[in-house]
């Protein structure tokens, strides 16, 4: 089989992360395209275990507020310098559009709720892979803030939920290095 036109596995094998991101985004059809992209991901009886809420604009700036007020939150008092609290409030701003991707599990016999957080995973690299095709970049983060209490309810996430990535969106003209290869019998163990 030629994989050299398989524009799938080439999106697949080319799509890497870029951290600092800018306009433009992409326009709400594309969007609607990508997010459906994510939607088709496995998901046993398809209870659609996740919930996407689309950041840009002045969301951006008040999701910086909020990780600043998880942060101190976490800290004694009056130990964050000036310094560390404008990385926090301009984390969001490393891309124009940010999607959050949490879990919604639904209490279901056959579907146990790690394979509903895989599902969500799945969801994500399916929108990866879609903003890729569509001539976009994207970063996964998480962080050590991604489950505190405050950025949960901020996103309206119950506690038994997980907020499973920001999917940083936008722009680039960075050139990343070729993926390098991967020997994959140091990871597959074939059985006969």
């Amino acid at each position: 089989m030629n994989n050299q036109h398989n524009t799938v596995l080439t999106t697949i094998h080319q799509r890497r992360s870029i951290g600092k991101l800018v306009l433009p985004v992409p326009s709400d059809d594309e969007l609607a395209t990508a997010l459906q992209a994510a939607f088709a991901a496995p998901d046993h009886k398809q209870l659609k275990p996740w919930k996407f809420t689309v950041l840009t604009g002045q969301a951006l700036i008040e999701f910086g507020k909020v990780l600043l007020q998880a942060e101190e939150a976490n800290v004694p008092a009056n130990t964050l310098d000036d310094t560390a609290r404008q990385k926090l409030l301009n984390m969001p701003m490393r891309a124009p559009m940010i999607i959050t991707v949490a879990t919604d599990i639904k209490e279901h016999e056959k579907v146990p709720p790690f394979e509903q957080l895989l599902s969500a995973g799945a969801a994500i690299q399916n929108l990866l892979l879609a903003l890729e095709s569509l001539g976009y970049h994207t970063v996964w983060r998480t962080g050590p803030l991604c489950n505190e209490p405050l950025v949960k309810a901020h996103f309206d996430v119950a506690d038994k939920d997980t907020i499973c990535g920001f999917v940083y969106v936008g722009s680039s003209d960075v050139q990343m290095p070729a993926r390098e290869s991967i020997d994959i019998n140091d990871f597959v163990t074939f059985c006969d």
